[in-house]
Order: structure tokens, then C-alpha cells, then sequence
């Protein structure tokens, strides 16, 4: 394909992802569901037929896509979501792709390798889609954040698994024990390399406080941690997104300028979108509709397949996290297993498997029709799912709040910069206090709208808006920050294990004893 060709496909592309984000918007329609669904409208339009590279998804869209989820990742919400998230992205991936597997094997009579290779590509769920629609119907903070967090860690798994069964199929033989001591080794190693290349470029970000330099800084930690990762051997998924959580933890926290880090911020959020658009335009534009009509049978029993591989690994992995930690309630179970949406990770997989393999031409029409029809299908129903559940309502008074701690936090960050840019000596004195007491007027009704709000008595709260929800969220971070506190004080033995063990141990009854968010 020559420049030119290049340029009028993509001036294509970016009229037509620009067209249908205004209608998905006035129509209400899931924006990656248009995206398909114009992908398969335009293919005649184009000059010629483009489709999806395997390489260069994996290789650049990927980690691009990991990168931006982890550096908007809050690891204080993660960790409070942990022990969810490592079911789901741990043994529930497993669960999900063996019950696939064997539902595809008895339906459609394919050996267990391609069983098992197929139900591997379609145990990934794509985050993309999911979160897309929860910023179009809002759920619960923490039903976010496992959501989130699962797809953080869901893809690195699954493609370790993958990897596992076509040296299993190369080498004819593969123990259990050997399976596992990889997939140990290519995991932990995978976490090695993102805190090694993590806390190295938080060294730089804190040097330079520049926003481009930064911005390339940044593309360099998340194309160079996967790069590092596959080079080595283990996992490039999990590095990135190791190396993306410091990132936003560490590099973007305080200590650089809040220019810096709103420039990042939305240059990631802008990559994001564009790479999310054009992926979902290509999946379009690579499904053949006369291939799809005629495997569209066996399609429909994998999205049965996988969906049945879902129910059985989400609800009986969630009803054990009440046992040890705050339970997940049914609502929510029920949208962590409906919204189990493919995406281009799956195709990317299906294209990249050996042109050798047996079946092969068989798995791909049959995972293409199934991202399809799943972006589609369970992309336009999800939101129908979580509004009939009320999970997005909110009362009067919980909106009060937000709006009340939004101004908070904007004038306590303009009051940080205004410190600043006095510091520096870009700011005189006087205009400083004069700028100063205005913000300060904010913070103060603020505050004492917030704190009439947390004065009232318990029964004066509507729970089922999410209102004790909302104090709860304070005490869970309050709470976890003396389980922190503990900890420390125990690895640096100043505090005995005796007591700090009992101390956690109340600390974690009264994190289970607060309202989900």
C-alpha cells in the first residue's frame, strides 16, 4: 500500500469514527458497537480491503491500550478490590476457557488442542467495551474498579495460557508441573520487569517536569516494558501494567507540576480513544459477512459456550469472597457475567495462531463472528442491564456531595499550584493572597456543606442511593491506611507481630462490616 492510499484510507476512517461518535452520542447506541457496525457499512467506500495485523496489535495497540487503563488505575481501590480481581483474573480465566474448551469439543467436534485454543481467545473479556459503557451509565466505584482491574491482569493470563498450549502442541508433551512452573515464571517475571522499568522512569519523571518530554517518557516505559518482557521471556502484558500503575502512582503524583500531569493525563486518554476507535472500525471492516452467515451456527454455540464458561467461573468464584472479604452482591455478579464482551485481543490471538495448526482456519471465522456479534449484541444490551438493575441511580443529596467535594478538590489543587507559582517567583505576593482568598471562600462553603452532610445521623441517609456509601468509601481509605501503617511498623520491627496481627484483624472486621460503594 503506497503513502497516498495510506492517507485517504485514513481520512476515511477518521470521518467515519468522527460521524459516529455524534450519533452514538444523539442515538444513545454503545460507541464501539457503532464503530463495528460502520466498519462493515464503509468497506466498499475504501480503496481497498484493509484488515486487522496480529502483530500489530500485539505489539503497538496493546500495550498502548494496557498503559492508559494502569496509569488511571487508583492502586488504593485496587488493593481494596484484590482479592475479587485475582479470582476472576487467576483461576476464573481458567475455569472459563476449560468450559469453553469442552462445550466446543462436544458441539462442534474440533480436537482438544483447537478446543483449547479457542477458548482461551474467547475467555478474554475487552475492558474497552465495557468501561465504555460504564461512562454512559454509571455504576458503582468499586463494580468499576474490579471490572477494571480484572481486564488489567485477565489479558496477561490469557495470553501466557495461550502460549503454553501451542508449545504444548509443538513439543507433543508438556507435564502439569512444567505448566505451572512457566506460567509462575513467566508471571512474576513479567512483575519484575514493569517495577524495574516502573521506579527507573519515576527517577526521570521527577527530573524533567517537562509535559513533552514527558509524553515520550511515557511511550517509551509502555512499548519498551512489553518489548522487555517478550525479550526476556515472560509476560509483556503484566510488565506494562505494573510499569503503568507506578507510573500513575508515583510519577504523576504530587511531585511533578499539575500541568505536566493534565498533559499526560489526556494525551493518554486521547491515544486511547483513537487506537480503541480505529481497532473497532478494523474489526468491522475484517468480518466478512457471507463467511460469518454461512459458520454463523457454530458462532452462536460459542457465544453459548463461552458465556455458560462465565456463569460457572464469576458466580461460585464470588459467592468464596464472602468468606474472607466483603461479599459481591448479586447485582453486580450479574453484570460482571452478562457483560462479558469480546474484543480485538481475541482476534488478534485468533490471526497470530501458526499457519500449520490444524483447524486453524476454522477457529478464526469462528472468533471473528463471535467479537462481532458480542460487540454488538451484548454492547447494546448492557446498558439496558444495568439500568434495569438500578445500579446508576443517584439521590439528590449524593449529587449535592459530589458537587460539593468536586469543588473541593478543584480549589484545594488550584491553592496547591497557586503555592507553587509563589515558590517559583512567577507569582508576586499580593496577587498571590488575592487569588488565594478567593479559592479559599470555595474551599470554606465546601467544607461546611460536606460537613453538615457527614454530621447527620446514619437513619437520615437514604443507603440504597449509596449515600453511607459514600463516608464508607473515607473509612475504607482511612482504614487500609493503618493496615499500611501496621505493616510497616512491623517489617521495620518496631511494632511485635502478636500485636499488629490482632490489630489487622479488627481493622479487617470493620472493612467488612462498611457498605459496598
Amino acid at each position: 500500500m503506497d503513502v497516498t492510499e495510506l492517507v485517504k484510507i485514513s481520512i476515511i476512517l477518521l470521518l467515519v469514527a468522527t460521524g459516529v461518535a455524534l450519533l452514538s452520542r444523539r442515538l444513545r447506541v454503545p460507541y464501539v458497537a457503532g464503530l463495528v457496525l460502520a466498519g462493515l457499512a464503509i468497506t466498499e467506500l475504501l480503496p481497498r480491503r484493509i484488515g486487522l495485523n496480529d502483530s500489530l496489535i500485539l505489539n503497538l495497540f496493546l500495550p498502548i491500550l494496557v498503559f492508559e487503563a494502569a496509569i488511571n488505575t487508583d492502586i488504593s481501590r485496587l488493593r481494596s478490590t484484590v482479592k475479587p480481581i485475582a479470582l476472576l483474573a487467576g483461576p476464573g480465566v481458567v475455569i472459563s476457557s476449560s468450559v469453553t474448551a469442552v462445550l466446543l469439543k462436544w458441539g462442534l467436534g474440533l480436537s482438544w488442542i483447537q478446543a483449547l485454543l479457542a477458548g482461551v481467545i474467547l475467555a478474554i473479556t475487552d475492558t474497552v467495551s465495557v468501561i465504555a459503557v460504564f461512562k454512559e451509565v454509571p455504576v458503582p466505584s468499586r463494580l468499576s474498579t474490579i471490572v477494571e482491574g480484572e481486564s488489567l491482569f485477565n489479558d496477561g493470563v490469557a495470553l501466557v495460557l495461550f502460549s503454553l498450549i501451542l508449545k504444548f502442541n509443538a513439543a507433543g508433551s508438556l507435564t502439569i508441573l512444567d505448566g505451572f512452573q512457566e506460567f509462575f515464571v513467566v508471571i512474576v517475571g513479567g512483575t519484575l520487569v514493569g517495577l524495574i522499568i516502573g521506579y527507573l522512569s519515576t527517577g526521570l519523571f521527577v527530573r524533567s517536569d517537562e509535559p513533552l518530554s514527558s509524553i515520550l517518557l511515557t511511550m517509551a516505559v509502555a512499548l519498551g516494558a512489553f518489548q522487555a518482557g517478550q525479550l526476556l521471556g515472560v509476560s509483556g502484558v503484566v510488565a506494562v501494567v505494573v510499569a503503568g500503575l507506578i507510573v500513575g502512582t508515583n510519577g504523576l503524583s504530587g511531585n511533578v507540576s499539575a500541568s505536566t500531569r493534565l498533559t499526560l493525563l489526556t494525551f493518554w486518554e486521547s491515544l486511547g480513544f483513537g487506537v480503541n476507535s480505529l481497532i473497532f472500525l478494523l474489526i468491522g471492516l475484517e468480518v466478512d459477512l457471507l463467511t460469518l452467515w454461512n459458520t454463523l451456527p457454530a458462532v452462536l454455540l460459542a457465544i453459548l459456550a463461552y458465556q455458560m464458561g462465565r456463569v460457572v467461573s464469576v458466580y461460585p468464584l464470588l459467592a468464596m469472597v464472602g468468606w474472607f472479604d466483603r461479599s459481591i452482591p448479586w447485582r453486580w455478579q450479574h453484570v460482571l457475567s452478562l457483560g462479558n464482551i469480546k474484543g480485538s485481543l481475541s482476534m488478534a490471538l485468533a490471526l497470530s495462531l501458526p499457519l500449520g495448526l490444524v483447524g486453524r482456519e476454522t477457529i478464526i471465522p469462528i472468533v471473528f463472528g463471535t467479537v462481532l456479534l458480542s460487540l454488538v449484541g451484548q454492547g447494546v444490551s448492557l446498558p439496558w442491564l444495568v439500568k434495569r438493575l438500578n445500579l446508576s441511580h443517584l439521590s439528590k443529596s449524593r449529587q449535592q456531595v459530589e458537587e460539593m467535594q468536586a469543588q473541593l478538590i478543584t480549589g484545594k489543587a488550584a491553592q496547591d499550584e497557586l503555592d507553587s507559582l509563589l515558590k517559583s517567583g512567577v507569582l508576586p505576593k499580593a496577587v498571590y493572597e488575592e487569588m488565594r482568598s478567593a479559592y479559599q471562600v470555595r474551599i470554606a462553603t465546601a467544607e461546611k456543606t460536606l460537613r453538615e452532610f457527614y454530621n447527620r445521623r446514619p437513619q437520615e441517609f437514604e443507603s440504597k442511593s449509596g449515600d453511607i456509601g459514600k463516608l464508607d468509601a473515607i473509612r475504607r481509605r482511612l482504614l487500609l491506611a493503618e493496615k499500611g501503617a501496621l505493616n510497616e511498623s512491623m517489617r521495620k520491627r518496631i511494632l511485635s507481630e502478636e500485636i499488629v496481627r490482632g490489630r489487622i484483624k479488627t481493622i479487617d472486621e470493620q472493612l467488612l462490616q462498611l457498605e459496598d460503594e
